[in-house]
């Protein structure tokens, strides 16, 4: 079975686009890799954690940041298909 994505992400702190975003860019990127990704709205505020199956990849409190879409797209990779070539999201 393929890894799923969970992104959860904070509804009172508008962050709903940003994580639809990075869903279409890891869906895009990913379309073989993937089960799938899921948009989960949190109940805590401030939440942005994104999940391979159970494994919490990217916390937004922890980081003190979000997440660039092509670091979060390396970090996928590097557990879904060290292989895969990111083109010029491998660069720099």
């Amino acid at each position: 079975m393929k890894p799923v994505i969970t992104i959860e992400y904070c509804p009172k702190c508008g962050w709903l686009l940003r994580s639809a975003y990075m869903a279409q860019e890891l869906l895009t990127t990913f379309t073989e890799d993937l089960g799938g990704v899921t948009l989960r709205p949190s109940e805590t505020g401030g939440t942005f954690i994104i999940r391979l199956n159970d494994t919490v990849l990217f916390d937004r409190k922890e980081a003190g940041h979000f997440p660039e879409i092509k670091f979060l797209k390396q970090l996928v990779r590097d557990q879904v298909n060290p292989e895969k070539s990111l083109g010029h999201s491998d660069r720099g």
